[in-house]
């Protein structure tokens, strides 16, 4: 059989991984492990699937999978049947989702995580007294900065990159240069690059705070939110488009508006969080803040055939529950809770208990659409909607178009809308308060029954089987991350309390995992470098004491975004060139410990906004619907473009865009043929040298126009050499333009220009 040639990848990267532990380890838990664990594994074909090794190891039949060809593997062809003398799970196949999961794991790779520490025995009860002794679970602890006098530091946190780099006997890199700062922090704060007239006028400031003024001109800049929110919006894994069941189906770029709205006004990061998880249920939350419910309004969903029996949908509803709470866990906890689904968390001290009890918030929590008004006006609406509705019913049921009762009917149509005011407003994703029950309807048929402002306790579902439910657990936090005995939530669903935990419980955890995602854009490396992972399988933070020092600073601020990113901008660490020393990288060839700046490439919207900020066709117009990145006649900042969670635009995929259908922890870039084909012939690329050579083109000579095309590119002046280069180039130009498009698409498709520092 095939199988000779399987092999895990070196290196899965962290997508593929968490894949397994979201999708794959549930499958094998729910239908495997009663007789393929370390207990029972020996009995049965020596196979043990509850560990990575073993599942590698395979069983008495050999090795399982095949790259060559994934359908013909040993695991595929057992659980889809297709081998006659095996066929697993004996009590019935796996249903087609199910197989299709697994083949998609086998197809990519069949990526297993190699643990950082020893699982916890199936047998064993979590100690959750020891468990709270971890150090991402601790109370935010007050951490004064080393009391270094080097005239190197500028703010505090320089002296724990300091005292830590003379640990090592190395000594941080040489400041760069003012135009490398300023092109980097220009990207870093609006992810666009600085204009010819903002070099000159930080070249022409000479005061102590030259760099100050830059900095809070920045963090002033509309465009700040823009940024920003397309960082959050991989976390919150948005789309504009929701599937064809759903209504409204085009509405997500109000939840888009809103962040970075709020991001610009500075509102504090825990009412930021609150207002997405609750804005529905917290009392002094204006109508246009509802639109935060869409981080949890727009999640994914999956179509409920009521033809099929209840258990089916059952499995489907759970799983909507489930990316939710993996969603919201990760990205606001850094914690994996969703691995606790189907048996304990084999690591963190998270209990199947404590993962049902926050299912039930989310079971308790339906999505649901309303217009960004008072309560009052929406009800007048919801009315007007519905009257509207059984007239335009009334019409299409008529044979004659053109009868003297047709025109009554949209004589009336019309008199409502001109009669009710907002009745056009888009409305919003958002959640309302009802609980979901499956009900059977006959015989193997299903009806879907809304409880109304009923909140529901769930029952555990053993091995994640829906179908097989065990003792119920009321809705609460986790029980690691509070003092027992655990409170439960008793108001409505509980998302309110939930976010309330968040800021009482589990401050300190939330205020670190954020503290570092900010960190990671700023250096392109986080302090602890699996941002959504901060329990035992997680990184260790490089500078422990560091990320304490701000993450307590952050809260004792109000939860103050603005003062974080200054505080970290303004440092002598950002200050730092990117330049090679080889001294420096024989002790830390990762640059751990930050004797230089990171290198960064510019992710796909900074990379296409820079080309157009470049050519000046960029359209500064914000908010409202998206438009196809790739419509040539889209010239607006690329955080407008359209994103589908079932189809990712091809161009967006080439430059490592996430997927939408889930939290994507931080970008992975990758360099491809691919990409570069791209520079070189796309339609779009050919456009914006045409473009960036007719803004040039007025210059009254080659040396101004090159000069500046420098200025606008990479944020520097051109060197002799290179316009040498360039005159070599240009010379002989029959028609005085080809040369120059083909000389600017290629300098659009330099390493310098997609890339900071």
């Amino acid at each position: 059989m095939a199988g000779d040639d399987a092999g895990i990848p070196d290196a899965p990267t962290a997508d593929a991984l968490v894949f397994f532990e979201t999708q794959v380890r549930p499958l094998l838990a729910k239908h495997c492990y009663e007789c393929h664990s370390n207990e029972t594994g020996a009995e049965n074909g020596a196979l043990i699937l509850e560990s990575a090794a073993g599942i590698a190891a395979g069983g008495s039949r050999g090795t399982m999978f095949s790259s060559e060809s994934p359908e013909d593997s040993l695991l595929f062809r057992v659980l889809d049947y297709r081998d006659p003398d095996l066929q697993m799970p004996p009590d019935g196949k796996l249903s087609a989702d199910e197989l299709e999961i697994l083949l998609r794991w086998i197809r990519a790779g069949a990526a297993l995580p190699e643990y950082k520490s020893a699982a916890r025995a199936a047998a064993s009860q979590i100690d959750f007294a020891a468990g709270r002794k971890f150090w991402s679970f601790q109370p935010l602890q007050h951490v004064d900065p080393p009391p270094l006098k080097n005239h190197w530091i500028r703010r505090p946190m320089d002296a724990f990159v300091l005292e830590k780099l003379q640990s090592h006997d190395l000594n941080p890199n040489p400041q760069a240069d003012r135009n490398t700062w300023l092109r980097r922090v220009t990207f870093d704060v609006i992810g666009l690059p600085p204009s010819s007239a903002e070099l000159e006028t930080f070249k022409s400031d000479q005061s102590s705070e030259a760099y100050e003024h830059v900095v809070d001109r920045l963090l002033a800049s509309p465009h700040y939110g823009e940024r920003w929110a397309r960082v959050w919006l991989d976390l919150a894994r948005y789309t504009d488009y929701t599937p064809e069941w759903q209504s409204p189906t085009d509405r997500g770029w109000i939840y888009r508006d809103w962040v970075i709205r709020v991001l610009n006004e500075n509102l504090p990061f825990d009412r930021f969080v609150r207002l997405q998880l609750a804005a529905d249920l917290i009392p002094d939350a204006a109508p246009e803040d509802q639109a935060a419910l869409g981080f949890l309004g727009l999640s994914p969903t999956y179509w409920k055939e009521l033809q099929l029996a209840p258990a089916v949908i059952e499995q489907i509803v759970a799983d909507e529950w489930d990316e939710r709470l993996d969603a919201v866990s990760r990205t606001f906890l850094g914690l994996t809770v969703s691995c606790a689904r189907c048996h304990d968390h084999k690591f963190d001290p998270i209990s199947t208990q404590d993962y049902y009890a926050l299912a039930g918030v989310f079971a308790s929590s339906q999505l649901d659409e309303r217009p960004l008004l008072p309560q009052t006006e929406i009800e007048t609406v919801r009315t007007a909607k519905k009257r509207i509705s059984e007239l335009e019913d009334q019409l299409k049921k008529l044979t004659d178009s053109a009868s003297a009762e047709a025109e009554e009917i949209r004589k009336s149509i019309a008199d409502i809308r001109t009669t009710t005011p907002h009745i056009d407003l888009p409305w919003a994703h958002v959640l309302r308060e009802a609980s979901l029950y499956v009900m059977p309807q006959g015989e193997d048929r299903t009806r879907l029954e809304y409880r109304e402002s009923e909140p529901r306790d769930l029952p555990v579902f053993r091995r994640g089987n829906p179908s097989n439910p065990g003792e119920i657990v009321p809705r609460r936090f986790l029980t690691v991350l509070q003092s027992e005995p655990v409170a439960t939530f008793t108001h409505g669903s509980g998302r309110a309390e939930l976010a309330d935990s968040m800021f009482t419980h589990a401050a300190g955890l939330v205020a670190r995992v954020f503290v570092n995602r900010i960190w990671d854009q700023h250096f392109n490396a986080g302090l602890v470098g699996t941002p959504s992972d901060f329990g035992a399988q997680g990184d260790r933070p490089t500078h422990p004491r560091l990320l304490e020092y701000l993450a307590s600073e952050f809260v004792a601020h109000g939860w103050d975004l603005k003062w974080l990113h200054r505080e970290i901008l303004l440092s002598a660490t950002y200050r730092q060139s990117s330049g090679f020393r080889p001294d420096a990288d024989a002790v830390d060839p990762a640059n751990q410990l930050l004797w230089r700046m990171n290198r960064r490439r510019l992710d796909i919207e900074m990379w296409r906004d820079a080309t157009l900020a470049a050519t000046g066709r960029l359209d500064p117009a914000a908010g409202g619907p998206s438009q196809p990145v790739d419509d040539l006649k889209n010239v607006r900042r690329t955080i407008y473009s359209k994103i589908e969670r079932e189809e990712m635009n091809g161009v967006l995929r080439m430059y490592d865009f996430p997927e939408a259908s889930s939290h994507s922890p931080r970008r992975e870039h990758t360099t491809t043929p691919l990409q570069q084909l791209f520079v070189l012939n796309s339609p779009w690329m050919e456009q914006q040298a045409d473009n960036l050579w007719q803004r040039l083109k007025p210059l009254e000579s080659n040396d101004a126009r090159i000069a500046e095309c420098y200025r606008l590119l990479f944020a520097r002046e051109v060197t002799d050499p290179e316009l040498t280069i360039a005159h070599a180039f240009l010379a002989d130009d029959a028609d005085g333009e080809r040369k120059w498009k083909d000389y600017l698409q290629a300098m659009l498709g330099l390493n310098e220009f997609h890339f900071v520092d």
